[in-house]
């Protein structure tokens, strides 16, 4: 029995049903979850053979790669968690010391606009497609070791335009919004109608 009274079997059923409805998840949230220690969870997490959360994401992530239309898996800036096309998608970006300024830490500019761009592209339902307006906001300062979740939502189409909205957050703190108008093409090089 854990510290709570609740029995193993109780809390790797538990433990199976949070992952299931968030497998983004981390050990040490799960722990204070569970009031566990960390290595109580992981222990957990390998009798029921469920990944760390980095392989957790990166099988979501493959399964998602191949719905993409309009970009390769690897042009896609972060990890595609989700995506669901013509409607909306959501990426992670986990940042290091390389992707921000060496004095201040703060991650730069062109890192977070980037993954937001690819998260717009991979959700339009096209084969190409090109950001012909973009009206973004950074909100606050991201740091070295953030990890950024995109989410995108096409909340418009007309014609070969798409409008698409692209919110960052770190920790449930907004940190970047993006109002994008893209415009899709034939592969032949002419627009499409």
């Amino acid at each position: 029995m854990s510290r709570k009274g609740i029995s193993k079997k109780d809390r790797q059923d538990n433990l199976l049903e949070k992952l299931h409805s968030d497998p983004f998840v981390t050990d040490e949230e799960l722990s204070e979850a569970f009031h566990v220690s960390i290595q109580t969870i992981r222990l957990d997490r390998l009798e029921l053979a469920i990944p760390e959360l980095r392989e957790r994401i990166k099988n979501v992530a493959e399964n998602n790669y191949s719905k993409v239309k309009s970009l390769h898996g690897g042009e896609i800036v972060g990890e595609l968690i989700d995506l669901d096309l013509g409607k909306s998608g959501m990426s992670i970006l986990e940042t290091d010391k390389s992707f921000a300024f060496e004095k201040t830490d703060v991650v730069k500019g062109q890192h977070i606009f980037a993954q937001a761009e690819s998260i717009a592209i991979a959700v339009i339902d096209a084969s190409v497609a090109l950001i012909g307006v973009a009206n973004i906001k950074y909100k606050n300062p991201v740091f070295a070791g953030d990890k950024l979740i995109a989410k995108a939502e096409v909340t418009r189409t007309r014609g070969n335009k798409y409008f698409v909205w692209v919110f960052i957050k770190v920790k449930q703190v907004e940190v970047f919004r993006g109002k994008f108008l893209l415009v899709s093409f034939n592969t032949d090089n002419s627009k499409e109608d």
